[in-house]
């Protein structure tokens, strides 16, 4: 692709072609066991932003990385990625009918088989990944295994269901939403890297901090939306943290500050690319959209 093209269009190739590289991967529909198979399709190819792809693509470019060797990551982060809506969205966690402008996996399909379609999501991510054409499988699986464990994704939400109710501090809400949010678009951006030449420390830890700041802004806006958009334009259920008196960037801040906030983080991730030049032009891209959008 013209590397002069705009973000929009690149956005939507991406996004694109890893919607593709999921549907062929995918088991299809009447396999058996049938639905099951197609609950995993219906949470994973319709749908969603693609943030976390679109992250591993925009990395693979800041080191030279083919596209064709970042399809395998990409698509494996997705797949963790809508795993943890499935569960995300299941009564014994935050217990919502409405995901990406549609009824929750558990609401379409039963509970038990839309856990059992997480479950499965999981697996499938490293069975994607460990089938890709990676550089280094010992360094990229474990990174992807953290990412979604206890030290990661997991362990975020665990800190989330157990602080429901409760005022944290802002820097305790910080930490969770490292682990909850953040962890996986880390390993997203490490993984697309991690696709073409090998970087120094100080290129990982630039990323890092790239991907820690735009981690926490992506969930500052998440919360400012929650209290101004609606159902129609979020496709999930809007006023839902309030309702389950969760501590958010908006109860702590109030909407302006926060918006201020997801703004200093921008610049944050902004400056962490510094180094990499026009390489970064699209992780800069990606940092600016997930700050102002509007769902």
């Amino acid at each position: 692709m013209n590397p002069d093209v705009a973000f929009p269009i690149w956005s939507q190739d991406r996004a694109q072609r890893v919607g593709a590289v999921l549907e062929r991967c995918m088991p299809r529909g009447d396999e058996p066991p049938q639905s099951l198979h197609q609950a995993m399709r219906y949470a994973v190819l319709d749908g969603g932003k693609r943030v976390r792809a679109l992250l591993a693509y925009a990395a693979g470019e800041v080191s030279g990385s083919d596209p064709c060797i970042v399809d395998g990551p990409a698509a494996a982060v997705e797949l963790i990625h809508a795993y943890s809506l499935i569960h995300d969205d299941l009564p014994c966690m935050d217990d919502d009918a409405l995901r990406r402008g549609k009824p929750s996996c558990h609401v379409a399909f039963g509970e038990a088989t839309a856990l059992l379609a997480g479950d499965a999501l999981q697996a499938f991510a490293f069975e994607v990944l460990a089938g890709a054409n990676l550089r280094d499988p010992r360094a990229q699986l474990p990174l992807l295994a953290r990412a979604a464990g206890s030290r990661g994704m997991a362990g975020g939400q665990a800190l989330d269901l157990a602080n429901t109710g409760t005022m944290l501090r802002l820097s305790e809400l910080e930490t969770m939403h490292r682990l909850k949010t953040g962890a996986l678009i880390q390993a997203a951006v490490r993984l697309g890297a991690d696709c073409g030449r090998s970087m120094g420390a100080d290129d990982n830890d630039a990323l890092d901090r790239y991907a820690s700041a735009i981690g926490l802004a992506f969930q500052v806006v998440d919360d400012v939306l929650d209290v101004e958009g609606t159902a129609q334009s979020l496709g999930k259920t809007a006023g839902k943290d309030a309702a389950q008196r969760k501590s958010t960037y908006v109860s702590l801040l109030g909407p302006s500050a926060a918006r201020e906030r997801a703004q200093v983080l921008r610049e944050e991730a902004r400056a962490a690319l510094g180094r990499f030049g026009t390489a970064a032009r699209r992780l800069g891209e990606i940092a600016d959209w997930l700050t102002t959008r509007s769902h």
